[in-house]
């Protein structure tokens, strides 16, 4: 495989698991912009315990995925009485805290960024990725995952029949925090070196445009957009300077298109009942 194709591989594959990151704390009705912030979490407290203490690699991203789920249970039950705009905008001053608060943080190398030790291969990141979305989906299908669309879809009506609104919360937030902070670390150990700008604002606001535009209704909605939209600003390189402006055309007309994104319920339904007819056809047909 030429480095140009792993290289896109690897970007698709983290996309996916920071876009399902930003998919469970959604799922329960809270749009999370502090996700590159858990991410410089868990990349910065893998290469650090890698560098610093010798802990072999899956230890570090072990570890810097649990860190990053911790911190996002200590701040998300606090953070998660505040609704609408308000969450959104704690969420992104978080991400914003946690960047600054590396750039002046002279043991990580501050601005100048930090080098990483140990080396994950694309495979792993591929590999990490397919697990994440295997999680994801069975976790869809447990009572607590109908516990976060009851609580999404009418709060008031998921607590008259017995749901925590606020713990359902905590640990959606909390998930998706770890998820983003396992995302940093094999980040960090893939690219062998970090910096704290890579994790801005901007990085949180395209994983939330890629799950808005894939669709938040089923599971499936977050991979389709995390590949469509990792994929298409390649397929219009061919564009030069131009393909940015392609892409945003693009992106507006799924919003006209697809207000609910590429993937909805009804979609999913459609698809189903089609593939039912097709598999009935292929019994009745004599042999």
């Amino acid at each position: 495989m030429s480095g140009y194709a792993e290289g896109i591989l690897v970007i698709m594959a983290l996309n996916i698991i920071t876009a399902y990151a930003t998919y469970l704390p959604l799922s329960a009705g809270q749009l999370n912009l502090g996700v590159a912030g858990f991410m410089a979490i868990g990349a910065y407290s893998a290469a650090f315990l890698g560098n610093e203490l010798a802990w072999p690699v899956a230890a570090t991203v072990a570890a810097g995925a649990g860190v990053a789920g911790i911190v996002g249970a200590v701040i998300g039950y606090p953070v998660l009485r505040a609704r609408g705009i308000y969450l959104v905008l704690a969420t992104l001053a978080f991400g914003e805290l946690v960047r600054t608060g590396i750039l002046n943080l002279d043991v990580v190398g501050a601005a100048a960024g930090y080098p990483v030790k140990g080396y994950v291969s694309y495979w792993v990141i591929c590999l990490a990725a397919v697990c994440v979305v295997v999680f994801v989906t069975w976790l869809t299908y447990t009572p607590f995952g109908l516990a976060m669309v009851a609580v999404r879809q009418d709060e008031i009506a998921a607590e008259q029949f017995g749901v925590t609104i606020r713990n359902t919360k905590t640990i959606a937030f909390a998930l998706g925090a770890m998820l983003a902070g396992l995302a940093g670390a094999l980040y960090a150990h893939h690219f062998s070196y970090i910096e704290a700008q890579r994790f801005s604002v901007v990085a949180s606001v395209y994983v939330a445009m890629y799950v808005l535009l894939g669709g938040v209704q089923t599971v499936a909605g977050p991979l389709v957009g995390a590949v469509f939209f990792t994929l298409l600003p390649e397929v219009f390189r061919v564009g030069d300077t131009w393909r940015f402006v392609i892409f945003a055309v693009v992106l507006i007309l799924t919003m006209l298109w697809r207000p609910e994104g590429l993937i909805d319920r009804d979609l999913v339904e459609a698809a189903k009942h089609r593939l039912a007819r097709i598999l009935r056809r292929s019994r009745a047909r004599p042999t």
